[in-house]
Parts: structure tokens; sequence; C-alpha cells
């Protein structure tokens, strides 16, 4: 019996490594799959929504390491997920994403003997003032497989001189978790239950550092919003860090007189892709999102100056935008008056991504 871990840090993670983890189940007489959750980001109430929310078991090991900067959470993650592996002394680890905990159990992983495989490998904002950046481009310095999601994750790879016979491009399985929970959000009364028309609102997420840690922008991206709702009714599930902001910076008067500026708690996996699919359009500084959107078919502005998921622009309904307010009502103007940008599911984007990726790595193990 081999074993296998898969990490998980942050919320984004379970969208990629649930669908992993299900199509494992049809190698159960041979494959031993364990989650492992590092605690980077939790919330009881949260995590155990998106866990239900995508069907995943209860992780086999919770590390709990909990917040702090970016060279205190790596650290902590290294050294508890060292134990780990020397521990259960898995054949192979999965990794997905660019999280912290993504680069530290890849380093702690490597060190460890044990081969890594990287989930979303590939990817390239070419900013390495994001921190994802670095944990992008240090965990494919070292890793052993990488599975792309798109040609640009393997023209990056190969231009890094990273084997071809190691780049396997299986697809999205952020998109296999989409798929599975679309019947369930077409059941959900999240919308109803707020009052909200389908196709009369813009759905709203505004987390990264770099748009909501400068009290200015993020005073200036709120009074945008507020314009906005003059249009359309805006729903905006508020990341802690903004949440935390807004009132660090005391900004609470720019949007208290905005009645149709709904402020919403964060949203388990479900309600807010319910939300999502009867959006007029979203307005983002996310990654997932772009891919979320495209996939759907709802229009997306992505108020960043780079973005790792090319893709999403080019054959996709995203529209990467600099958030600089002018910039941002000129997008908007467009978005409100003009036809939509039409888009095409990206190649693989199948809800079949996560059985490629299982089928190689339980052949790869196999071998060993």
């Amino acid at each position: 019996m081999k074993r296998i871990i898969s990490v998980v840090g942050a919320r984004p993670n379970f969208m990629k490594v649930a669908p992993i983890h299900r199509a494992f189940v049809q190698y159960s007489d041979s494959i031993e799959h364990l989650i492992v959750h590092t605690g980077q980001h939790y919330d009881a109430a949260m995590s155990d929504a998106f866990f239900r929310d995508l069907d995943m078991p209860e992780p086999a090991v919770f590390l709990g390491i909990g917040s702090g900067s970016h060279a205190e959470q790596t650290a902590r993650v290294m050294v508890e997920f060292e134990k780990i592996c020397l521990d259960l002394e898995p054949s192979m680890v999965i990794v997905v994403g660019d999280v912290n905990s993504t680069i530290a159990c890849t380093l702690s992983a490597v060190k460890a003997g044990i081969p890594v495989a990287h989930v979303e490998a590939g990817l390239r904002s070419f900013d390495r003032s994001m921190p994802e950046e670095i944990n992008r481009i240090a965990t494919d310095a070292i890793c052993d497989y990488y599975f792309v999601t798109e040609q640009s994750g393997a023209d990056n790879l190969l231009r890094e001189n990273k084997p071809e016979s190691r780049i396997f491009f299986a697809g999205n399985t952020m998109i296999d978790s989409l798929q599975y929970a679309l019947p369930r959000a077409r059941e959900s009364a999240v919308r109803e239950s707020l009052g909200l028309e389908a196709g009369r609102y813009v759905l709203v997420t505004l987390h990264r550092p770099s748009n909501v840690d400068d009290a200015v922008q993020l005073r200036q991206l709120l009074e945008l919003l507020v314009d906005l709702s003059k249009e359309r009714a805006i729903v905006m599930p508020l990341h802690p860090r903004t949440r935390k902001n807004i009132e660090q910076f005391g900004l609470q008067d720019v949007i208290a007189d905005a009645p149709n500026l709904l402020l919403l708690e964060p949203q388990g996996y479900v309600n807010f892709l319910a939300l999502m699919m009867h959006a007029d359009f979203v307005l983002t500084d996310s990654g997932g999102i772009q891919e979320e959107t495209t996939t759907l078919g709802i229009p997306c502005i992505t108020m960043r100056t780079t973005t790792e998921r090319p893709i999403t622009c080019q054959l996709g309904t995203n529209v990467l935008v600099e958030p600089e307010p002018e910039l941002l009502r000129v997008a908007l103007e467009t978005m409100l008056t003009q036809p939509r940008k039409p888009g095409v599911v990206p190649p693989l984007w199948d809800g079949h991504a996560a059985e490629r990726i299982a089928s190689v790595i339980v052949d790869l193990v196999s071998h060993q």
C-alpha cells in the first residue's frame, strides 16, 4: 500500500484537493490518500463549510499553524510538516496552488527525500512583488512533477528548463470542484434570501494587500463601489483583511450611505458559487475567480496589474484592469453599456482533471 499526502493550507486549496481525494478512491486497494491541513488560514465555521460543501473527509492531520508573517508561517509549517513526513513516510506529497504552505511543505518533503508533485504548476504573473509569485517559482524550482492547468504553465516550465517528461497537462481541478458543486449551487436560496434579482447585481471580492493595505487605495476603491451601486446592486463578501482595514483606516463612513452595497460575511463555496453564477458580472482581485467566471461564462473584471492565469483573458471572459480609479471607471462603464466579451472554456477544463492527475501519480508511485 502506497501512501500519498495532499496538503491544504488555505480555502482555495480545498477546491483543488477535494476532487483529487475523490479520484484516489478508485485506487483504494493500493493507495492510501491522506489530507494534511496546515491551518495556515483557519476559521472553524468557514473550514467546516468548505469541507462539507466539497464532500471532503476530515484531514488526517491538522497542524494548526495559524497566522503570522510570511517567514514565521513558512517556518512553522516546515517544522511541523517535516515531522509528518518522517512519521508517515509517504511515497509522494501533492501540493497545490501558491500559498505559504505550498512552498513550506515542498521544502520539507524534498529535503526528506520524498517526491513532490505540484498541481497548478507553471503559472506566472512575472510580478515578484506578489508573495504568491515567489511561492510558485520556488516550488517549481525544487519539486519533481508538474501538473499544469493551461498551456502558459507548460511553456513557462519549459523556458525554466524543466524536463518535458515530468510536465503533465491535466486540466484544472478548481473546475472539477465547480462542476461537482453546481447542482447544489442551483438549489441554493442565498440569492433570494438577500433579495437579489438574477443578472441585476455585481459580485465583488477584494482582498489583495496591494488593494486593501493602503488607506488611500482602499478608500478610492470603496468610493468606486459606492458609485457603481447607483447602477447595480453590489454584493461583497468581506475578507477578514479587508474588514479589518476598513475599520482600522476609519473608512466605514465611505460606505455607510450606500443602500445598494451589501456587505456579507465570507460565504461557503456552494453559496458563493450560487451568487457568482447569477451575477451580471464579477469585480475581483482574486486568482481562482478568474477561472470560475470563465467556466461559467460570467463577465469578469480583475483589478490587478498582472495575472498568472492569462488563458482567462485570451480565451475566457476575464478583462485585466490596473486598479487605478479612472481606468476602472472606464472599464465599468464599458461593462455596463457595451456588448460583453465572449469567452470559451479552455481545453481540459472539463471536470475530469483530478482523474487524470490520480492516474499519472498512481503510475509514478507504482514504479518507485
